[in-house]
């Protein structure tokens, strides 16, 4: 009796260290931030709790077709993702890309949660700013920033113009269990993802959505990307591409911006 509560006791502090480690295990800030070169940018901070959360606006030459809200991937920081932003600023898109905690001038440190309340923070404050009050609204998420996205999609979407998910993972849950397959049962048992896009975007009825992935990408397989195109409400378009994750701004960006001002103009 004594061995098997001993056991059991033990599982259970191992899935709540597995719990607590999960968060860590997704984000990887950097605070290295590369110049911002050839674009007219504005930098912008925002109190979240005890920390600040910071980002830069890109502002094109010519007149604002539309605003992106741009939400970046798990590594780096918003300098790291402006050869995906440049092509919209330069075909007249105003671009905001955030650093949530941890990475670049933020401060504190990126949880599932905090993330998703930050975003909603960062979402309400950008749509009342000067310059971007009275532009359309376009949610972008690029590889992990594609969960925020969606979840600020499903929340917000009367007030949105379009959603993009560029590299998307299915899941918190769906992703880990990719990585680390050795403890797929472990973590679809008792890792419940706080907020999932497979989900959330079943909930987006008439938000005009974009979905893009490469059917040769590693880092997200192709299954999670095309799940949530399948599982997301309409309206919605399916783009893929040939190369490696996120690259499709770089080999395809034309195509991909006429299907945004698409978006624009309905």
């Amino acid at each position: 009796m004594k061995t098997k509560l001993l056991f059991s006791a033990l599982f259970l502090l191992t899935i709540c260290f597995f719990k607590a480690q999960m968060d860590d295990n997704f984000y990887k800030p950097n605070k290295v931030l590369r110049p911002v070169e050839n674009i007219t940018y504005e930098n912008f901070s925002i109190p979240v709790e005890n920390d600040t959360i910071t980002g830069i606006i890109l502002k094109p030459k010519s007149k604002v077709k539309a605003t992106v809200l741009f939400f970046h991937g798990a590594g780096g920081n918003v300098s790291s993702y402006l050869f995906m932003t440049k092509p919209l600023v330069d075909k007249g898109f105003q671009v905001v890309m955030v650093d949530f905690r941890g990475y670049g001038k933020s401060t504190g440190k990126p949880t599932h949660l905090n993330v998703a309340a930050d975003g909603q923070v960062f979402l309400d404050m950008m749509i009342q700013r000067p310059g971007i009050t009275g532009t359309k609204i376009i949610l972008y998420g690029a590889s992990l920033g594609s969960q925020v996205a969606a979840h600020l999609a499903r929340n917000n979407k009367d007030k949105m113009a379009g959603l993009v998910m560029d590299g998307s993972l299915s899941s918190f849950t769906d992703i880990a269990m990719y990585y680390k397959p050795e403890y797929k049962e472990v973590i679809s048992r008792y890792v419940v993802s706080p907020y999932a896009a497979k989900e959330d975007l079943q909930d987006t009825e008439g938000l005009p959505k974009l979905f893009i992935h490469s059917k040769d990408d590693k880092d997200v397989p192709y299954g999670e990307g095309f799940e949530n195109y399948s599982k997301a409400s309409l309206p919605k378009d399916f783009f893929e591409y040939s190369g490696k994750h996120l690259e499709a701004m770089k080999t395809d960006s034309d195509k991909i911006i006429t299907s945004i001002e698409k978006m624009v103009m309905r």
